[in-house]
């Protein structure tokens, strides 16, 4: 079958102009074997009704789809990494390939490629994607949409045929193409493209394009006003989602400039890793050799880059104005990480202005205790789910001894305050196991290894059943409310 009646196309971002991407190619694979369809995400899109073939059509040939762009764009942004400033990034191995709106809440959503062959901005690269970047990439988006963050979805990853040489895994390596689900692929880096070029009136256009594409209750008249409102909304965005990776004991690994958007977004999956046990020095990537993006160190690390998307701004609107539009960040992502928590918990927030400091009071205890007693950090989240309607289940479980202990009595006095959030259920399946579904490096490799010698698939099909498990449990699957 064709898209669904209800599909929703959109070629918004061509509204910008041709300055602000490339048209492109995609490469021509030698084969197509589909190894990942996101069937929940598509339903909300209208293209659940795709067969196997038209899907491989769209996002393995790359047919336009209809109504949406009729040839990819490969997009322009320069972005800091590692503090480096590189003016020779854009889309190297990807491109923006359609747009379209969301048929629940009818906001636009854009499909983006990795591993889609080379544009001209892949500096020497091959374009591609290796078959495990995009099986790492399917379980970080799942994983954490399951844990309420806000995230790309992992659309589609189809096996390509390709043989590549990787120099941080046995070669060759099997080759994939990607199609990721955002709201944007706007990022600072495309703002700090336009500041490093003195284009000023192209940095007016972009801000006001992702203003009324995307934020359009800020929309002011007066220009400096308007800046700060946009530096502000992206702020509180990014906020929460670095307050849910937090909450998540998540490490994205990779927190440069180019891989942070506009909408708030987690997304561009690389070196990610999930804590076993609290360690506010952990890192993700091989390559962080001075702990830069390590997991108690990104909200700094988001604050710094939005810091230099305020820069990219005094053009449009003076010093003071854009420091005040971030002043408040620490302020949200501290509110948003205590209610992150308090959600995970499975418990009713006690977010009016005079119980505001009791979720802040309850995270000090719980990660004063994650700290000090280095029990494993989702098992705790998963023993006291409900709050203290969990004291029986926590006590009879592997992590009692933890429980037992001094420093979780504060936890527990915090504990009394709350009550069970509406819809939390201990009930559930995912809440009879004795453990939580989990995501540690090592069961990552665990799963990749039987794909990687005799092209079995059942350990990710069983994992990706787990997750969407735990997603159900906690209300985040597309199809449900999410927190």
């Amino acid at each position: 079958m064709p898209v669904s009646p209800g599909f929703r196309p959109s070629t918004a971002h061509s509204l910008l102009g041709d300055a602000f991407y490339d048209v492109v190619t995609a490469a021509d694979f030698p084969a197509h074997t589909l190894r990942f369809r996101n069937q929940e995400w598509a339903a909300r899109v209208g293209l659940d009704t795709l067969t196997a073939d038209e899907w491989i059509a769209h996002f393995a040939h790359f047919v336009p789809l209809p109504g949406s762009f009729e040839q990819p764009l490969a997009l322009r942004y320069h972005g800091h990494q590692f503090r480096h400033y590189n003016p020779d990034l854009g889309d190297g191995r990807g491109f923006l390939f359609a747009q379209m709106h969301d048929l629940h809440d009818h906001r636009l959503l854009d499909l983006g490629t990795k591993g889609s062959g080379t544009t001209p901005w892949s500096r020497g690269g091959d374009g591609r994607l290796t078959l495990k970047g995009g099986v790492r990439e399917i379980l970080a988006t799942a994983m954490l949409e399951a844990q309420g963050v806000n995230t790309s979805k992992t659309f589609s990853l189809i096996e390509t045929g390709e043989d590549l040489v990787r120099g941080d895994e046995p070669s060759p390596t099997r080759s994939a193409v990607m199609v990721r689900l955002n709201h944007s692929h706007i990022r600072i880096g495309s703002f700090q493209r336009l500041s490093h070029l003195g284009d000023t009136q192209g940095l007016q256009r972009l801000m006001d394009h992702s203003i009324r594409t995307h934020m359009p209750q800020i929309w002011v008249d007066d220009l400096a006003a308007r800046t700060a409102a946009f530096l502000a909304e992206v702020a509180r965005r990014v906020a929460r989602m670095g307050a849910g990776w937090m909450a998540a004991g998540f490490v994205h690994g990779v927190l440069n400039t180019d891989n942070i958007n506009i909408t708030g977004e987690s997304f561009d999956y690389g070196p990610w890793r999930w804590m076993e046990t609290y360690n506010p020095e952990f890192t993700a990537a091989y390559f962080d050799h001075g702990g830069l993006y390590a997991y108690g160190r990104q909200p700094e690390a988001l604050l710094w880059n939005l810091a230099r998307l305020g820069g990219c701004l005094l053009e449009l609107a003076d010093k003071p104005t854009l420091e005040a539009a971030l002043a408040p960040f620490w302020d949200m992502l501290q509110a948003d990480f205590a209610t992150a928590l308090v959600r995970r918990l499975g418990l009713q927030s006690r977010s009016a202005a005079t119980d505001a400091a009791a979720d802040a009071a309850l995270g000090h205890a719980l990660f004063a205790f994650l700290a000090e007693s280095q029990a494993p950090f989702e098992q705790v989240f998963f023993d006291w789910f409900t709050g203290l309607e969990s004291t029986r289940r926590a006590a009879s479980g592997p992590n009692a001894a933890f429980y037992a202990h001094e420093s979780f009595a504060p936890v527990r006095a915090a504990l009394e305050a709350y009550r069970p959030a509406p819809g939390a259920t201990l009930a559930h399946p995912y809440f009879q196991k004795p453990a939580p579904c989990t995501l540690l490096i090592a069961e990552v490799e665990a799963l990749w290894a039987p794909i990687a010698t005799h092209d079995d698939w059942s350990g990710l099909d069983a994992k990706l059943a787990h997750i969407a498990e735990m997603a159900d449990a906690y209300g985040t699957r597309p199809t449900g409310d999410a927190a």
